[in-house]
């Protein structure tokens, strides 16, 4: 997607976006796969999906293409590469070449996981929802309590696993409200936590159950804001004062005089 965002915005953009996947080509067709990019590529941009997977083979062609593009006119492409993993550590341990590394890597870019940008997750939910679903009937509806566990969870799949949690819904239950435990049940166990939340709230009474929940929640979001009142109103679609209000009446504090949230003993 910022791949695509920076293309869009660049001066290359009325020429091909070309995306390429190391998993997808083999050793033996390395050389025609290379080559036949940077011609369509030629002016626009040649995206490298995930180079952690390139063979030592591939790491050396590509190399030497990188190295040809620069005296060929043909060979006019913004060469923009990404990967989920490590390649300083790679180079470091041998298995991926550092005149490679430091060929690619002129203006890096870090993009957060998700579970570091969760405030992104209500407006990620709702796109996948309208580009998943064959129409609008088909659109499930993501309770506030469903949302709060899917704002909480860690995704350790980043947004993919996130767009594939959605397309369960999606097929599974369309058109139809989504509640807490409709979720997969991995998201279902996280929210939970070690205190059993939603098995200690299915033996109470609505209150208190709901008054339990809130307690949890609005401490995991006070947490994940550091404790800023104004960045968790925000997010949660409450007015500051209501906020203040609200855990008030709950018995959660902002912040404890340590520095740490929650609610109080």
């Amino acid at each position: 997607v910022v791949a695509r965002l920076i293309h869009a915005n660049s001066r290359r953009k009325d020429k091909l976006f070309v995306a390429l996947s190391p998993a997808a080509i083999s050793d033996a067709s390395i050389d025609t796969a290379f080559a036949s990019a940077f011609e369509q590529a030629a002016g626009g941009t040649l995206f490298l999906d995930e180079i952690a997977d390139l063979t030592p083979a591939m790491q050396a062609r590509l190399l030497r293409v990188l190295q040809e593009s620069t005296t060929r006119r043909d060979g006019d492409a913004r060469v923009i590469s990404s990967t989920t993993r490590n390649v300083k550590e790679l180079v470091d341990n041998g298995s991926f070449r550092a005149d490679l590394f430091y060929r690619l890597n002129v203006v890096p870019i870090r993009i957060p996981s998700l579970r570091e940008r969760s405030v992104d997750v209500p407006a990620l939910v709702q796109q996948f929802l309208k580009s998943l679903a064959s129409d609008d009937g088909q659109i499930p509806a993501i309770t506030s309590a469903a949302m709060a566990v899917l704002t909480s969870y860690t995704w350790p799949g980043n947004v993919r696993q996130l767009r594939n949690v959605i397309e369960w819904l999606i097929i599974m239950y369309p058109g139809k409200p989504i509640l807490p435990d409709m979720l997969p049940a991995e998201m279902r166990q996280a929210d939970s936590g070690e205190d059993g939340l939603l098995d200690n709230a299915a033996g109470l009474p609505l209150r208190e159950a709901r008054e339990l929940f809130e307690k949890n929640y609005l401490t995991a979001q006070l947490r994940r804001f550091g404790g800023n009142i104004s960045r968790t109103a925000d997010f949660i679609g409450m007015e500051r004062s209501a906020l203040h209000r609200k855990l008030k009446s709950l018995g959660v504090e902002s912040r404890h005089t340590d520095g740490s949230l929650g609610v109080p003993n």
